[in-house]
């Protein structure tokens, strides 16, 4: 049995939940967010709180609850205070700018990077290394943070690239001269 799948996910006042089929519709003060569901789980709202059932048993169907649950409540949680992340640029002459809606980095090429976020997602600065991807999605804020750091990843000998606010990166010691 899923542990995860059992629990319900409580619903705040200002969140309306729409279960239609297999799809679920989730709208709140920030958006509104549609999800597809599995047909074998079933997806009900009942006392203020949705609940989520399995069909049928199996470990594939208890993985599939948990998850179903965790998608939903992650939809909840976006309608109501939005998800983000936050990346830091190092390195000398590494810079971001927005243009409009559009991102422009400057990440030691030869040729500045232009990144158009896709629709529901806010890009702002904090300063001109500081990044922050905002939205209601949870997946696509991921999803957009890590396509932004894929254009310079950090490198592990000066620690020079795009990285996550909470990343380590491990610097790794230089040559060492002989004696």
């Amino acid at each position: 049995m899923s542990r995860v799948g059992k629990k319900p996910i409580p619903i705040p006042e200002n969140v309306k939940v729409n279960v239609d089929n297999n799809i679920i519709k989730v709208e709140g003060s920030r958006g509104a967010i549609k999800r597809k569901f599995h047909p074998d789980i079933e997806v009900f709202v009942a006392d203020n709180e949705i609940r989520v059932k399995k069909k049928s048993e199996g470990k594939f169907f208890s993985s599939l609850h948990g998850l179903t649950r965790a998608l939903i409540n992650n939809m909840v949680v976006g309608v109501t205070e939005g998800y983000q992340k936050v990346l830091i640029i190092e390195g000398m002459g590494y810079k971001a700018e927005l243009q409009g809606k559009n991102l422009r980095l400057q990440l030691g090429y030869s040729h500045p990077i232009n990144f158009a976020p896709p629709e529901g997602i806010e890009i702002n600065l904090l300063n001109p290394r500081k990044i922050v991807v905002k939205g209601i999605d949870k997946e696509l804020v991921g999803n957009v943070a890590s396509k932004i750091r894929a254009f310079k990843k950090p490198e592990p000998y000066k620690g020079k690239g795009i990285r996550y606010d909470n990343e380590i990166v491990k610097i790794k010691p230089g040559k060492k001269k002989a004696v």
